[in-house]
């Protein structure tokens, strides 16, 4: 070939520079790839959201997040209707007036004059129920001490029985009775009943049948029932309406009974009384100082 018509070289490097679009023609490819792959693992996320928000597991985790918190928000003293006084270092539910403590040999000597003398802005401890006896033969070693002194500190007493099912419930009242002198001014005397013993809970009605028509018998007023709120529910409920309650029912806000069942709440056991060197069941009157007045033994 003659040298003129020879084709440049640099002519040769021209033909080639298509090469350098190639990445600008995968570019797109590769993108709706990736795109395509994104789109389905929505998909799967999406119904996987949707299976989660149907179910009833998920509402009840909810629910019981939300419970939890409200229970949180009553810790931090958030309820208005259950404060801490930190006098007697524990909650106490509001809109009561009227407060007193119940006790027995377990708290030892008590100075009653420090008792009535204690008192947190409007909570003072007015009444106190003292247990006498417990079955048929026990006297509380300190039961006549602190009948004779809280009175003598102003403060307003009832004497309690502890009652054993397996015994016979006119004996208990009457040794209770013996022991307890229920005088004018009194609160009405106190049957704590919260163990079947091992009898039915027929058996045991029957008892406290016994026991509480002797003692109103004999007293002139209509005793008070003292039992756990469970125990109530499973073996007194619908049973012996006709007498007051007086039920436990520990670090609530409020009574879960209709508040027209009960007279006395018995809402703490962990109490710090000035002038008692043991903890002390705390409770609530459910009225004011007329309604309670209105008790007294006349």
């Amino acid at each position: 070939m003659p040298p003129e018509k020879r084709i440049p070289s640099d002519k040769k490097t021209v033909a080639r520079k298509p090469v350098e679009r190639k990445p600008t023609s995968r570019k797109p490819v590769g993108k709706r790839k990736k795109q395509s792959f994104l789109s389905a693992k929505m998909k799967v996320a999406i119904a996987a959201l949707l299976l989660i928000l149907l179910s009833p597991l998920y509402y009840g985790y909810v629910l019981n997040g939300f419970v939890a918190t409200w229970r949180w928000m009553k810790d931090l003293g958030q309820d208005p209707n259950y404060r801490t006084y930190k006098s007697f270092n524990i909650k106490i539910p509001k809109k009561y007036s009227i407060h007193g403590i119940d006790v027995s040999y377990y708290q030892g000597k008590i100075n009653w004059p420090k008792v009535k003398a204690m008192k947190e802005d409007e909570v003072k401890i007015s009444f106190a129920f003292i247990k006498a006896t417990e079955g048929i033969l026990q006297v509380d070693p300190y039961f006549q001490r602190n009948w004779r002194e809280a009175p003598k500190a102003g403060i307003v007493c009832g004497a309690y029985h502890f009652f054993r099912p397996k015994k016979s419930g006119s004996a208990q009242a009457k040794f209770f009775l013996q022991v307890a002198n229920v005088e004018k001014g009194d609160l009405p005397p106190v049957v704590d009943v919260e163990t079947l013993d091992g009898v039915t809970p027929l058996r045991m009605r029957l008892e406290l049948s016994d026991f509480l028509t002797y003692v109103e018998m004999k007293t002139g007023v209509r005793p008070i029932i003292y039992t756990g709120l469970k125990f109530y529910e499973d073996n007194l409920k619908g049973k012996l309406d006709e007498y007051p309650l007086w039920i436990a029912h520990y670090y609530q806000p409020r009574l879960r009974l209709d508040k027209s069942r009960w007279k006395f709440w018995q809402h703490s056991d962990k109490a710090k009384i000035n002038g008692i060197g043991h903890v002390v069941d705390f409770n609530a009157f459910n009225g004011d100082s007329t309604t309670l007045a209105e008790m007294l033994v006349k």
